[in-house]
């Protein structure tokens, strides 16, 4: 596609010293979607795709993902938080954050850290999320699926309706949001 014929990236603004969690269900498009990031120079992107590479290229081939699975959760929670006690002005989180608790967490650290706690959600419906997990190969277990597509329709609803306190923006995309990419702007 040429250039005239690009679609403009999704543009959030973030101010000074800031931490933008992006969520959404597994498969949504948050890799996607920081892929084709730009940011301002300096900022911390951390993605959990970015530990789980990192720790498969230590382990032998034959390890399965399961094994290690708490290992990577753990790697990209501990980069999150030495992220934010940090000085890079810009903090950039990938977290499925369907859960209440783990977006209060993230707020509770951004203002911790001295952050300003802004959140982009990727509203994808649970087929679509699912379709991006085959996409890139990697399937989230069906139970632990289904969990968090109860927990991403009750998250979709609070954030439409601006119950969901706390945030400094709040910001939503679809899928096709994702594929835009996102820039980021002081």
């Amino acid at each position: 596609m040429s250039r005239a014929h690009a679609v403009d990236p999704f543009v959030v603004r973030l101010p000074g010293r800031t931490l933008l969690l992006v969520a959404g269900l597994p498969g949504a498009g948050k890799s996607t979607l920081l892929a084709a990031m730009t940011a301002p120079a300096g900022a911390r992107v951390l993605d959990s795709g970015a530990a789980r590479a990192a720790l498969a290229r230590r382990l032998p081939g034959a390890v399965p993902y399961a094994w290690y699975r708490w290992l990577t959760h753990l790697a990209h929670r501990s980069g999150v938080l030495l992220a934010c006690a940090g000085r890079a002005d810009t903090v950039v989180v990938h977290l499925p954050a369907t859960s209440p608790a783990v977006r209060a967490a993230v707020r509770a650290l951004a203002r911790v850290a001295r952050r300003e706690p802004h959140l982009l959600w990727l509203d994808v419906p649970a087929d679509q999320a699912l379709a991006g997990q085959r996409a890139r190969g990697r399937v989230v277990r069906s139970r632990s699926f289904a969990v968090h597509v109860e927990r991403a329709r009750g998250t979709s609803e609070r954030l439409r309706a601006g119950r969901e306190r706390g945030w400094t923006s709040v910001r939503i995309a679809d899928r096709s949001g994702a594929r835009r990419g996102l820039a980021l702007a002081k």
